[in-house]
């Protein structure tokens, strides 16, 4: 350890080299949360809805999806839609799309296991009153289902944005990339490698407390 030097970490090294690719992994993260929330509820709501026809493709994707890592997903996905399409779509482009997929499947499990927490009898009397299905889940499942489930989604963004680093493997300029750029640069690689991790701990460890206050307020409300 007496070998390593960090004099080069410094405000002008981050906003050269680091802001961008945080900026970008930030976004990453956002974007796939919100499009993986969407989807993920679309996908809960067919698992849930009781026709096979619904049930099956939105079950067989899901489990394919938790099947294979996410690594995976990104190369595939970054090599074989320029080799369909006959050109290329650009690595942060093609990160934003896989993610979004990925990070579904994870949510509409988060999703489905929400709208099950809430008792059968809330149900039961929005059909008694003449809700439709959709109406039911809009006004009186789904408001109550995000609120038991915001802990858990939470939870989830951030191991969503410990993955971002993962699009590193097809060029992708994020978090991890922009140390490793100043590192390279800069001569110290270990020295970056080890500053990146740094950044994620402090970053995760201060969200998941964050995480863990809104539980416990949550847990007084109720």
């Amino acid at each position: 350890m007496g070998g390593l030097d960090l004099s080069f970490f410094d405000l002008e090294m981050l906003r050269k080299f680091v802001l961008q690719g945080f900026f970008f992994s930030v976004q990453l993260t956002v974007v796939a949360t919100l499009g993986g929330i969407v989807l993920g509820t679309v996908l809960a709501l067919m698992r849930l809805s009781g026709r096979v026809w619904l049930m099956v493709p939105a079950q067989v994707y899901v489990n394919g999806m938790r099947s294979i890592p996410l690594v995976m997903v990104i190369l595939w996905f970054f090599l074989l839609i320029p080799f369909l399409i006959g050109r290329s779509i650009g690595a942060e482009i093609s990160a934003v799309i896989t993610f979004v997929a990925f990070e579904a499947a994870y949510f509409s499990e988060i999703m489905r296991a929400g709208i099950q927490s809430i008792p059968r009898g809330q149900v039961m009397a929005g059909q008694a009153m003449g809700m439709t299905y959709a109406q039911n889940m809009r006004l009186i499942i789904l408001p109550q289902a995000f609120r038991n489930m915001l802990p858990v989604l939470l939870t989830q963004t951030i191991i969503l944005f410990q993955d971002t680093s993962l699009v590193y493997a097809i060029g992708a300029y994020d978090l991890l990339k922009g140390f490793v750029t100043a590192g390279k640069i800069y001569g110290r690689p270990e020295e970056a490698y080890l500053l990146a991790a740094g950044v994620y701990f402090v970053i995760c460890w201060a969200l998941s407390t964050l995480v863990r206050q809104l539980q416990a307020r949550i847990a007084i409300v109720r």
